[in-house]
């Protein structure tokens, strides 16, 4: 089975759970041009809340299930229930090594762990490429299912037709990319996001709340697209994530607070104590109505 078709037939339908928030739509949204998005738990529904070594419980079950899936051999049963294990200190001795590096918020790539995984398992012989990365899928998909947010695909409808600059800047991994083929039927590109204005946390070894990858795009949206900050708005479902460093680079911000399993509100971080979202969204359809104004 190729990833695409992988990650759909693992998939599921999912719904939000309401937060009870007050949405906060301003009158001044018309005057953004450029729009850029966190994808898991604002784009896409996180059944565990997030992507990473604490988003969702290990599973042996999973595990093997993975295996299978990659047809990659299975190791006896006490490896078997070990391999999450090694999974998740593969993922913490990379974050050690690159914070040693001076990196305050490394990330991973998740095939590279995966491959020290079943090299520790001494079941790595003969396994390729393409095996690990379905290993990878199958593994985040039974752990952290997701789903399109409801009212996403007219959203990106509605600010393309806008003229819209779309982009994202999300802790990801290969897969992420994926998820938008599998489940909305069309590439992220195809959908219009602009890759010179996208930013992927594996690609670049750093993970959120580091400003890097917002910096990096705020360069490019005012260098190659002369839009300024006053002129972007950045949304996510984390205060300390998302809103800080959009904050920091002087982006207007929104905070989505759509899925109760995913909002990080943060209230007693004093990092972000002081900062008020400029937008409050609970609906991809209350950003969409703003921009038709």
């Amino acid at each position: 089975m190729q990833a695409v078709e992988l990650i759909k037939f693992l998939s599921h339908p999912l719904k939000p759970v309401p937060t009870g928030i007050k949405p906060l739509i301003p009158d001044g949204i018309s005057s953004i041009r450029a729009v850029i998005f966190d994808i898991y738990g604002t784009l896409f529904i996180s059944a565990a809340g997030d992507i990473g070594k604490d988003s969702a419980a290990d599973n042996a079950q999973f595990f093997l299930q993975a295996l299978e899936d990659a047809s990659i051999p299975v190791p006896e049963e006490g490896q078997l229930l070990s391999g999450p294990d090694i999974f998740r200190d593969e993922i913490l001795a990379c974050h050690k090594r690159l914070k040693a590096e001076g990196v305050e918020f490394p990330e991973v790539d998740i095939c590279k762990i995966w491959k020290n995984v079943l090299a520790r398992l001494e079941i790595d012989r003969g396994v390729t490429q393409e095996q690990i990365e379905l290993l990878a899928i199958s593994y985040e998909c039974r752990t952290n299912p997701v789903w399109p947010m409801p009212g996403l695909l007219s959203l990106l409808n509605t600010l393309r037709d806008q003229k819209i600059a779309i982009g994202i800047i999300s802790n990801a991994q290969f897969y992420t990319l994926l998820m938008f083929e599998a489940l909305l039927g069309r590439s992220m590109y195809e959908l219009g996001f602009d890759p010179d204005i996208c930013q992927f946390s594996w690609q670049q070894k750093v993970a959120k709340p580091s400003p890097l990858m917002f910096h990096k795009v705020r360069d490019v949206l005012e260098h190659k697209y002369n839009i300024g900050p006053h002129a972007t708005l950045y949304m996510g479902n984390d205060m300390l994530k998302d809103i800080l460093p959009a904050h920091e680079v002087r982006w207007k911000t929104a905070l989505f607070a759509g899925d109760r399993r995913s909002l990080r509100l943060r209230e007693d971080d004093s990092r972000v104590s002081d900062i008020t979202p400029w937008c409050v969204v609970t609906a991809l359809e209350q950003l969409e109505s703003g921009f038709i104004g």
